[in-house]
């Protein structure tokens, strides 16, 4: 393909999207035009020289200082959900509980004994990863269905594309991941990327008892002494169908699971009337990994879209990043007690 050269502004990208043959095509001049936007000051160096305080965060636009304070938190098991520059509510949350840990005074800034004790690590923030075979292979599923009835008969629910992969794979948004490398098609093995170097203890603490606050839309693990170790952003029940009540039991850990519908659930905007099964994937409507809890039809489990978590609805579950519900599951046996606070 011939190199683009022109400065891509909003208007030429319209204008290339309508005329443009091939759907690939306008994707990758609109993530272009995304990345591009994103990127300003977004380069190694200012990551990891940055140095959190209230004038280097915002809460609407990805910063050096938000993406290095996201990274920094996951480290440590204190989960900001999609790392994305950005210093919103769920890396807020984060914060709040890794100073709760720390028993350090509990803020939205971040104190001065809060990055001293972050800071300790001192690892670079980002790291150059090689893209392999497995990371290109595919399948991928060009378009993803918005309806679960939709879903039922395909093979695999795989991701849309190799940016879609190597983001989650990191922690990170698609337009990060595309911040980091302008101009990269991601899909090809060999290539050497920027990423966020998410790497945490290889042998971290088991948990004794899991946390699920319904109110604050979070979840929380404990050891067997009551200290905190663990903390991940959650979307928990609606209004519509609500998480339980009480304690539950971790009964059964199913990872790569196939999703099975239910009518009985009535679930808002599934119209079936007969029962139907959705094979497994990381855009599965429960991700890659179900936790099962003692209550018929509950668990802890990951979701298609990372962004959206403890930002939209669930079907009364616990939804987490597929990363997280991850975590949570390596952290977790059959028998450990899941106590939902109102």
């Amino acid at each position: 393909m011939e190199k683009w050269t022109r400065p891509v502004t909003p208007y030429l990208a319209k204008h290339l999207a309508k005329h443009l043959a091939k759907p690939v095509l306008i994707g990758l001049v609109l993530a272009c035009l995304t990345g591009a936007a994103l990127g300003a000051g977004m380069d190694v160096g200012a990551i990891n020289s940055a140095v959190p305080s209230k004038t280097t965060l915002s809460q609407d636009k990805p910063t050096p200082a938000g993406v290095r304070l996201q990274v920094l938190l996951d480290r440590a098991n204190f989960s900001p959900g999609e790392i994305d520059g950005r210093f919103g509510e769920n890396a807020k949350k984060a914060l709040r509980a890794y100073a709760e840990a720390g028993q350090l005074p509990s803020s939205d800034d971040v104190t001065d004994e809060v990055w001293k004790k972050l800071a300790t690590d001192g690892r670079p923030v980002t790291t150059n990863y090689t893209i392999a075979q497995d990371d290109v292979a595919g399948p991928f599923l060009h378009k993803l269905p918005t309806r679960m009835e939709d879903m039922k008969n395909i093979p695999k629910l795989a991701y849309t594309s190799p940016r879609e992969g190597l983001a989650e794979k990191f922690h990170m948004s698609e337009e990060l991941l595309a911040a980091l490398n302008p101009g990269h098609r991601f899909d090809h093995a060999g290539d050497s990327i920027v990423v966020v170097d998410t790497g945490t203890d290889p042998n971290p603490p088991k948990a004794d008892r899991v946390e699920v606050d319904k109110n604050r839309q979070t979840v929380k693990l404990f050891d067997k002494t009551g200290a905190l170790i663990g903390f991940y952003p959650a979307t928990v029940g609606s209004e519509e169908k609500p998480s339980p009540s009480g304690t539950l039991k971790v009964t059964e850990i199913d990872r790569n699971p196939t999703y099975r519908y239910n009518p009985a659930y009535h679930f808002k905007g599934v119209h079936s009337r007969k029962p139907f099964t959705i094979r497994p994937g990381p855009n599965n409507p429960v991700g890659t990994v179900w936790i099962n809890l003692s209550a018929d039809g509950y668990g802890i489990h990951g979701t298609p879209v990372p962004a959206k978590v403890s930002k939209a609805e669930s079907h009364g579950c616990v939804r987490l990043t597929n990363w997280d519900a991850e975590r949570v599951a390596e952290l977790v046996a059959k028998g450990t007690p899941v106590v939902f606070v109102d």
